[in-house]
C-alpha cells in the first residue's frame, strides 16, 4: 500500500513555508521564491518548464517519483478568492501541469473537475482533508500520495497523523514573517523523528518519518 509523503517542501531558516502577502503577482508571498533556489537549477525543474540540462539532484528527482495522486491546498491552484482567478483560470502551470496524475484541490468553493494535458485532472474537494485523502488513495492505484502544500494543507495533515514522511529543503533565507510551518505542532509527540540530513550550498535537506 502506498504512503502519504511530502517531498521537497521548502522552508526558511526561521520556519516559514511561504512569505507574507500572497497574491497573483507573488503566489509564494514576498520572498517566497527565494526558498526554492535549490530546485531551479536541477534537471527535474528544467524538465518541468520544457528545458534541457540542469544539475542532477536526487532530492529534486524524488519530488516527482512514485506518486499516483496529489493533494493541494486552494492557493496552490489559484489566487485567493472565490473567482478562481477568473472564469478561464486552470491553475498556475498552463495547459500541461507538472502532476500527470489525479490532483485533488482542497477548497470551500465547488467547481467541476478540469481535465488537462499530460494526464492531470484537477478534482475540487469541499468535504475536507479526510475525503480528499480517501479519494487520492483510491486514485493512486497503490502508489504514494503526495501532499504538495501549501503550509496550511501540510499542517492539517500533520496534525491528523496522516503523513508518513516529510522532506524539507531548508533554505539559507530569513523571511521574518509569513506562514509558519510548525508553529504549535509538537512533532515528537506525533511520532516524527529525523531520519536523514544532507547539507548543500542552496539548502539543507531534512527528512522526518514516523
Amino acid at each position: 500500500m502506498g504512503k502519504v509523503r511530502v517531498r521537497g517542501f521548502a522552508v526558511s531558516m526561521d520556519g516559514f513555508g511561504a512569505g507574507p502577502g500572497q497574491s497573483l503577482e507573488h503566489p509564494m508571498g514576498r520572498g517566497g521564491r527565494d526558498l526554492h533556489r535549490w530546485f531551479y537549477p536541477t534537471r527535474t525543474f528544467r524538465a518541468l518548464i520544457g528545458k534541457d540540462g540542469g544539475t542532477e539532484d536526487r532530492f529534486a528527482r524524488e519530488t516527482a517519483e512514485g506518486f499516483g495522486a496529489f493533494i493541494l491546498g486552494r492557493n496552490m491552484f489559484g489566487p485567493a478568492g472565490d473567482d478562481w482567478g477568473g472564469p478561464d483560470w486552470k491553475g498556475w502551470w498552463g495547459d500541461n501541469p507538472p502532476y500527470h496524475a489525479p490532483t485533488f484541490i482542497l477548497t470551500h468553493h465547488a467547481r467541476a473537475p478540469i481535465v488537462m494535458e499530460g494526464g492531470t485532472t484537477f478534482h475540487f474537494v469541499t468535504e475536507g482533508i479526510e475525503s480528499a485523502l480517501a479519494q487520492a488513495k483510491a486514485a493512486a492505484g497503490g502508489l504514494d500520495v503526495k501532499i504538495g502544500g501549501g503550509v496550511s494543507t501540510v499542517r492539517q495533515y500533520l496534525l491528523a497523523g496522516a503523513i508518513d514522511e516529510l522532506h524539507l529543503a531548508q533554505a539559507p533565507v530569513v523571511l521574518g514573517e509569513g506562514e509558519a510551518l510548525f508553529a504549535g505542532i509538537d512533532l515528537p509527540s506525533l511520532g516524527y523523528r529525523v531520519t536523514e540530513v544532507e547539507p548543500t550550498d542552496l539548502a539543507t535537506h531534512i527528512v522526518l518519518a514516523r
